[in-house]
C-alpha cells in the first residue's frame, strides 16, 4: 500500500517539476524588440546622472540615457546568482570605464526586482556595484518585462533620434566580462562599418 502511494507521490512531484520548469522557460521573452515603457527615477546622486548623461529632476526612460549601448541587470537582492555574478559584471564595468571611446559609449544598469530602495543600497554597498541601481518594489517593471527570472541580462542599442533595440536577452550564467564585452561589440559592429 506504502509503496503504492509513495510511487504516486513521485509520480506527481516529477509531473509538477517538469510543468514548473516548462513554465519558468516559457515566462522569458523570446523576441522582445523594444523595451515596455519603463519609467525610472533620475538618481539624485550628481555622479550617477553624469554617468547616464541626464539633468534635473523626475524621471526618465532608458532610451534617454546618452549612449550607443545599454546594458541593463535584472537582479534580486536575494538572488544567490546575482550576488555571485556582481564582481565579473564589476569588471565588465571597469574594462568599459578604462577604454576612452568604450566609456562614453556603454553604459551599465540594474534594477532590482521585489527590492526596496534600503534593499538596493545595500546590495550596491555589499558588493560594490559602481554603476547606478533602480529599485522595483512593486513589481510593475518585472511585470513589464515578462516576469523573467533573475539575473536576466538584457543590452539596447540606442540610436541617435533615441529610438532603440533590443538586440541581446540572456538568462544568467554570466560568461565573464571580457566574454561579454566581446559579444557586445559583436552585436554592436554587426551591420555597422564603424566601430565603438
Amino acid at each position: 500500500m506504502w509503496k503504492k502511494v509513495f510511487a504516486i507521490f513521485l509520480t506527481s512531484l516529477i509531473i509538477f517539476t517538469i510543468l514548473y520548469i516548462t513554465s519558468s522557460l516559457a515566462e522569458i521573452p523570446d523576441k522582445i524588440d523594444r523595451l515596455p515603457q519603463i519609467d525610472l527615477p533620475i538618481p539624485k546622486v550628481q555622479e550617477e546622472r553624469d554617468y547616464l548623461g541626464l539633468s534635473n529632476q523626475g524621471t526618465f526612460r532608458i532610451p534617454q540615457i546618452k549612449a550607443s549601448l545599454v546594458f541593463i541587470e535584472i537582479f534580486s537582492m536575494y538572488c544567490p546568482h546575482c550576488q555571485k555574478d556582481a564582481p565579473r559584471i564589476n569588471e565588465l564595468y571597469q574594462l568599459i570605464e578604462n577604454d576612452q571611446d568604450l566609456k562614453k559609449n556603454i553604459k551599465m544598469i540594474g534594477i532590482g526586482v521585489g527590492n526596496t530602495p534600503f534593499e538596493v543600497e545595500y546590495y550596491k554597498k555589499t558588493f560594490q556595484v559602481p554603476f547606478p541601481l533602480f529599485h522595483d518594489k512593486d513589481y510593475k517593471i518585472h511585470r513589464a518585462l515578462g516576469e523573467v527570472r533573475t539575473p536576466f541580462f538584457i543590452l539596447v542599442r540606442i540610436y541617435e533620434d533615441k529610438s532603440h533595440r533590443v538586440i541581446y536577452r540572456q538568462l544568467g550564467q554570466f560568461p565573464g566580462a571580457k566574454a561579454f564585452l566581446e559579444m557586445m561589440l559583436k552585436l554592436y559592429t554587426m551591420g555597422k562599418e564603424e566601430k565603438l
